[in-house]
């Protein structure tokens, strides 16, 4: 049975994007990338919104044309080894191998993914986070707690949602970044 996974970097006051819609503070470091690469090895399917694959889609080529830093290759090796689901209803076909299309989220088939797979699987993005956490599929929750503060635009956690959750794990690192993975409470 697999585990589904929300994470993401998140800015000291708990958005993913600013209000204009920018993540250029959200750069890792390559130690937080080695520890990433490390963290998702569990992990065999990531599960997308548009406009997540359309940011993590490029790791299907980072690094066959350039050199890459070791654990960021690393990364991007693991990445294009796992499976990718994306929802969307405007995506025409995907970008990457091993990726498939739905064109809308159902929990029960995430439910019975939950059940089937031998592998964890991670939901990116909040909106469809959003509609997994309210089923109640999510089972972790990691914060990458970058030292910035936005003062606005696309929360972690969406309006509406309420989990209780159990510290698993903290962990600082050299950019300033602090990673915090929770249990969902049952």
């Amino acid at each position: 049975m697999g585990a589904l996974i929300y994470s993401m970097i998140v800015t000291a006051d708990g958005y993913v994007a600013d209000a204009h819609g920018a993540f250029d503070w959200g750069v890792a470091s390559e130690e937080l990338h080695e520890f990433v690469a490390e963290s998702t090895r569990s992990v065999g399917t990531y599960l997308y919104g548009r406009r997540m694959y359309d940011t993590m889609v490029y790791w299907e080529t980072a690094g066959l044309d350039e050199e890459l830093p070791a654990g960021i290759a690393d990364y991007a090796r693991l990445w294009r080894s796992c499976d990718k689901i994306v929802f969307s209803t405007s995506l025409h076909e995907p970008r990457s191998a091993r990726t498939t299309l739905r064109r809308s989220f159902d929990p029960d088939e995430i439910r019975e993914l939950k059940l089937n797979l031998d592998h964890d699987l991670t939901i990116d993005g909040p909106m469809l986070a959003a509609q997994a956490l309210r089923a109640g599929l999510v089972d972790e929750i990691g914060l990458f707690v970058t030292p910035v503060v936005v003062g606005g635009g696309k929360r972690f956690f969406p309006e509406g949602v309420r989990c209780e959750l159990r510290l698993l794990e903290q962990r600082g690192f050299d950019n300033g970044t602090v990673y915090l993975r929770y249990r969902v409470a049952d």
